[in-house]
């Protein structure tokens, strides 16, 4: 049976006053997603990734969309599905890791969809409820912003909150975190993440003054790609490290499971390379005693659908799903959010439906 193939486009925005900004990636306006859509005659499936993600991965928009042409144009979509899934750590080697997501994506939700099952059971989740916690992510904003939407996800049942820092002076974000604790005291779950902004030189000095707020773990606290000095740091931090920006390959996860739960680690998908590969990994990091948190970008609900998945199959001590969230033109649904939950109805597959009215079509092969 073959398949009908089609790469589409949309930029997504946030309706609820959140402004994504934080020290790697500055103020983003929009979430510029690609999706990948297939289509066997019965069943409709599709993959996401966003590609204004420079700041991370290197690559430009235009680059991804091209090298996504290449890859999908390219495939011949009359073999089996599952052998495609299978055999993509050979054929797809080659390509970058926001291809790779998604068509391995778009590959599980089809294969789910065909067997009829939820992806998260597909996966070998042994729950039917499509469902996790998650955390809320405070971006930089003003002062005052920044306490309103603390407030407001606490309303709201999110009591697991994450401070993006080091955008400005470190004193304004001593002040951020003290407000937080002077307002909701122990009844909310703090991290932070630096986005590898501090030195070496000043990270022991900042996590001892972070340490007073009793906080979950430092995120990045320095630049990706010093192994050495991130295990040193961690070695005398009075608070858990953990690793996002400096996860980006095999070789990163083997020392991380080498060093048996001295670094933390958050996975995502569109750095790791799809669902299959994330999976594995979580699985292989709770073995060796790796505390992980399954994440994503901020993206629309068909990528966090994915990541949700991913967490519901593995169960993480952690997990950051509050990608979509409150964007009101993303032609992806359903996802919800509520008491400190991201769920979704039991359907086939991912569970999501594509309103392709709300998409640019690229091209359909």
């Amino acid at each position: 049976m073959s398949i009908k193939a089609s790469l589409r486009r949309a930029d997504l925005h946030y309706g609820n006053g959140v402004q994504l900004h934080t020290a790697a990636s500055g103020s983003v306006g929009a979430l510029e997603a690609l999706y990948l859509c297939l289509d066997d005659g019965q069943h409709q499936a599709v993959g996401e990734v966003r590609i204004n993600i420079g700041y991370l991965n290197g690559y430009t928009p235009d680059q991804v969309i091209a090298q996504a042409l290449q890859a999908v144009s390219s495939l011949d979509w009359q073999q089996d599905p599952q052998r495609l899934l299978t055999d993509m750590p050979h054929w797809a080697a080659d390509m970058s890791m926001p291809v790779r997501t998604l068509i391995d994506c778009a590959l599980h939700d089809l294969l789910a969809r065909r067997a009829g099952v939820p992806l998260a059971q597909w996966l070998g989740a042994p729950d039917a409820v499509v469902g996790h916690a998650s955390n809320q992510t405070l971006f930089w904003s003003s002062f005052e912003v920044f306490l309103a939407q603390a407030q407001a996800y606490v309303d709201r049942g999110f009591r697991d909150l994450k401070v993006r820092i080091a955008v400005t002076h470190f004193d304004d974000d001593l002040q951020r975190l003290q407000a937080l604790r002077d307002r909701f005291g122990d009844r909310i779950k703090i991290a932070v993440d630096a986005n590898g902004q501090w030195t070496q030189r000043q990270a022991p000095a900042y996590l001892q003054a972070l340490a007073q707020f009793d906080l979950a773990y430092v995120e990045q606290p320095i630049a990706a790609g010093d192994w050495n000095a991130m295990e040193r740091l961690a070695a005398q931090s009075p608070l858990p490290l953990m690793i996002d920006e400096g996860l980006a390959g095999p070789a990163d996860l083997d020392r991380l499971c080498a060093l048996r739960g001295k670094l933390w680690a958050h996975l995502k998908l569109v750095k790791i390379g799809g669902i299959a590969p994330c999976l594995a990994a979580a699985r292989r990091l709770a073995d060796a005693g790796v505390t992980c948190m399954i994440g994503q970008m901020n993206e629309g609900a068909a990528a966090t659908a994915a990541a949700l998945h991913v967490a519901c199959a593995s169960h993480p001590p952690y997990a950051e799903l509050y990608g979509a969230d409150g964007l009101c033109d993303d032609p992806a649904t359903p996802l919800h959010y509520q008491d400190g939950q991201v769920w979704m109805p039991m359907a086939p597959g991912l569970g999501i439906s594509l309103d392709l009215d709300k998409t640019q079509l690229i091209w359909s092969f």
